[in-house]
């Protein structure tokens, strides 16, 4: 499986998811032609080679108007503890000071760029949007971007929605954000890092704070990632391809950037799963039956019961219930709604599994499913029982006869 894999150690920007990502093309330079090509207002990209703590990678810098963001705060003597290049105070005065999410609307729908990468550029601001809105406690419309809604952000955000297009991973995963400590200077004022917006977008992803003094994830970059990002975790296994490094402005002791590794995980690699446990005494079989449909439908991979004795020598239910990490949320509800526990144990587990995939073939009975299973030196292949039983009910022949005769002409 093609996957990207995105180390945020040191946190994740516009620009630094951008740069990381160019470097995994064959041709980065005629992807930074191509970006200047898709006709966003007043902006230039610029790509440059950067090193930090030794290590060689690539900076994206936007000019707007013929002037980088960090040339017009040194200009004006701007302070502030941003570590990456996104919205200030000074282009909030400068450019596009009220910019509204119908604004950056209509400069998304003029971009040469797809339909899809459109989309996808609108659904990262409104992951911003509704994190201002709920912020600044007021409706969407209302919201005027302040920190990211200016032209070097839609530009950092349609590089990034432009580059996932062009690599095109069937999985993305990214390790636990770094987000910095201390404080950070806004158009508000002072606010803790991470700064409300980014803390309200990062909900439900694994964050940290670690030691280094500054904010380390912006909005914009913890709006990408959430879009993107398939899953939280441990780099997988992986047969790396490329691997690219995007290096943001500061120095600190650690190397500032993104990087990124492109590859092919390796399917017989274990997947991390969540195994949610309850025991119930007090529920019928009716009840079970239904609590376990609605599971499955909340996004349960697995839902089985085991008989077991409980207190006051009760006889009871053990419901297991076997999810990936970012279903738990939603499976955890239709446990507490649909059954009558008041408390869930969760354990973190790994299951081993087998690269799996679906034919249709045509036999002489009609069109059946099989299921084709492979790794560990396995081969499998199993015909989907809901077309077998629909063989079976029209030509009036038993399971058996319909699945040997199916057998042996695929």
């Amino acid at each position: 499986m093609k996957t990207l894999y995105l180390d945020c150690g040191m946190g994740a920007a516009g620009d630094m998811l951008t740069a990381a990502l160019v470097e995994l093309l064959p041709n980065p330079n005629a992807f930074v032609a191509e970006l200047n090509a898709v006709g966003i207002p007043h902006v230039i990209f610029e790509k440059t080679s950067a090193q930090k703590c030794g290590i060689t990678g690539t900076h994206i810098s936007v000019r707007v108007n013929g002037v980088d963001e960090f040339e017009l705060m040194d200009a004006h003597a701007h302070k502030h503890d941003h570590e990456h290049n996104h919205a200030h105070d000074y282009e909030h005065e400068h450019h596009h000071a009220h910019s509204t999410l119908h604004a950056i609307e209509h400069i998304v729908e003029e971009l040469a760029v797809s339909d899809r990468v459109k989309q996808d550029v609108l659904a990262v601001y409104r992951l911003i949007a509704e994190a201002e809105a709920h912020v600044h406690n007021c409706p969407i419309d209302k919201i005027h971007f302040h920190e990211v809604g200016t032209l070097d952000a839609i530009a950092d955000v349609t590089a990034v929605c432009l580059l996932m297009e062009r690599l095109v991973p069937e999985k993305v995963i990214a390790s636990p954000v770094h987000v910095g400590c201390g404080t950070v200077h806004c158009a508000h004022g002072i606010l803790p890092v991470p700064a409300p917006a980014t803390a309200y977008i990062l909900r439900d992803v694994p964050i940290y704070g670690g030691e280094i003094q500054g904010e380390l994830c912006t909005p914009t970059g913890a709006a990408l990632l959430k879009h993107f990002v398939t899953s939280f975790g441990k780099m997988p296994v992986l047969r790396t391809e490329a691997i690219g490094y995007g290096m943001g402005n500061k120095d600190f002791p650690v190397a500032n950037c993104v990087r990124a590794l492109l590859g092919q995980a390796d399917t017989e690699a274990t997947d991390t799963m969540c195994e949610l446990s309850v025991n119930v005494d007090d529920m019928t079989a009716e009840e079970i039956g239904f609590a376990t449909e609605r599971i499955f439908e909340a996004g349960a991979v697995e839902v089985f019961t085991i008989p077991i004795g409980m207190k006051k020598n009760r006889p009871g239910t053990l419901i297991r219930v076997i999810c990936a990490p970012e279903m738990r949320e939603a499976v955890v509800s239709a446990i507490f709604r649909n059954t009558t526990t008041i408390g869930i144990r969760e354990v973190e587990t790994h299951r081993y599994v087998l690269s799996r995939s679906i034919e249709t073939k045509q036999t002489s009975l009609g069109s059946v499913r099989v299921k084709r299973s492979t790794g560990y030196g396995v081969v499998r292949e199993k015909c989907e029982y809901d077309d077998l039983a629909r063989i079976v009910k029209e030509n009036g022949q038993s399971l058996a006869e319909v699945r040997t005769r199916i057998e042996r002409e695929i």
